[in-house]
């Protein structure tokens, strides 16, 4: 079976999963208490929104995979 959407040897998937997780690890700060992570993230995103840096990750994965 072909994995249309997971495809870690693509520099475009990587482009696209690092905003995801990087909302995903903003979003779940009262979870995990990593402060300092969080912080770097918001600095290095100019405090986008989780939010955000989530959907903009999932639409270029989802564009990514629908181009294949």
């Amino acid at each position: 079976m072909k994995q249309k959407y997971f495809k870690p040897s693509s520099l475009t998937w990587w482009a696209s999963f690092m905003p995801l997780a990087m909302g995903l690890i903003v979003a779940t700060l009262p979870i995990h208490g990593w402060a300092a992570g969080a912080e770097t993230i918001n600095l290095m995103s100019n405090n986008t929104p989780s939010g955000i840096l989530i959907n903009a990750g999932l639409a270029g994965i989802g564009l990514r995979g629908a181009l294949n």
